[in-house]
């Protein structure tokens, strides 16, 4: 029984194997873990400890790269880049992967479209230190807010799910009149107003929200465009983002009010250059 480094083959089929059980469980079909784990022993010398642990070590890439995972294995850090690699090998031989979107049906109006929506990550329910470090530099190694950033199918889909939570709460408060107001901007008028969709509080108050959208957990990075940035802080008493996480399984949101860098850290990732 091997006890050595793994190698990039032994990496590859078990990130596949990986895989073929997380769009399964995503497909809501059954499967047992105790069979493939017995596949890979047969298949790549390795005990049946080693393989549950390195699946938790995949748990832990993809949480990194801003993707879910099979719930019953818990993340595990302290994974080699050779893992990190083989991960993101196998995204780039499945690209449709991340274009995934989940296959709900319409809300509509009506109770069930309403989202969760919790309190934001704060430094009091982060992940240990480390672990926190590894994570956050695999998801810069990958420019995970960007793959997010230019994936347009999920951003709209997130963007049609805010909608239907914002004209659901409406309603369910008794103001219908509101609801039929609320606008979807970024779809009837383009971007560029700093806002994806104008509701309302159930007092009449305007809501501008900015929806931001992804497949992982709720740390993962986000792009904010300065012009964003900007109608944040001229609307402050209005304007929020709303970010929606998990959305392939069971989507879930926080809301951030400005200024936002009293909840984030904002890097600058471009420059303009003008001439003299």
């Amino acid at each position: 029984m091997s006890n050595g480094p793994w190698t990039d083959a032994e990496n590859d089929l078990i990130v596949a194997d990986y895989f073929a059980m997380l769009a399964a469980d995503f497909a809501g079909q059954s499967y047992n873990k105790a069979a493939h784990n017995r596949d890979l022993q047969a298949q790549i010398d390795r005990n049946r400890s080693s393989i549950e642990f390195k699946h938790q070590n995949i748990s832990a890439v993809l949480r990194a790269l801003g993707e879910d995972w099979i719930p019953g294995y818990k993340p595990a850090q302290n994974y080699q880049g050779t893992l990190e690699e083989a991960v993101a090998r196998w995204l780039e031989l499945n690209p449709g992967w991340l274009s995934r979107i989940p296959d709900r049906p319409a809300m509509g109006l009506r109770e069930a479209a309403q989202l969760w929506i919790g309190p934001p990550p704060t430094l009091s329910n982060q992940p240990p230190p480390a672990e926190l470090e590894q994570t956050i530099a695999t998801a810069r190694k990958f420019d995970v807010a960007e793959r997010d950033e230019r994936n347009r199918a999920l951003g709209r889909a997130g963007e049609e799910r805010a909608l239907a939570h914002e004209k659901a709460v409406l309603a369910g408060s008794g103001r219908s009149d509101l609801a039929s107001k609320v606008r979807w901007v970024s779809e009837e008028d383009g971007d560029g107003a700093g806002y994806d969709i104008a509701s309302y509080a159930p007092d009449g108050r305007p809501r501008l929200i900015e929806v931001k959208t992804t497949n992982g957990w709720e740390r993962t990075p986000f792009h904010i465009s300065r012009n964003e940035l900007a109608v944040a802080d001229e609307r402050r008493a209005d304007w929020c983002l709303m970010r929606l996480y998990h959305f392939a399984r069971e989507p879930k949101a926080f809301e951030l009010r400005p200024p936002l860098d009293a909840h984030v850290s904002l890097t600058a990732t471009s420059f303009q250059a003008s001439f003299h």
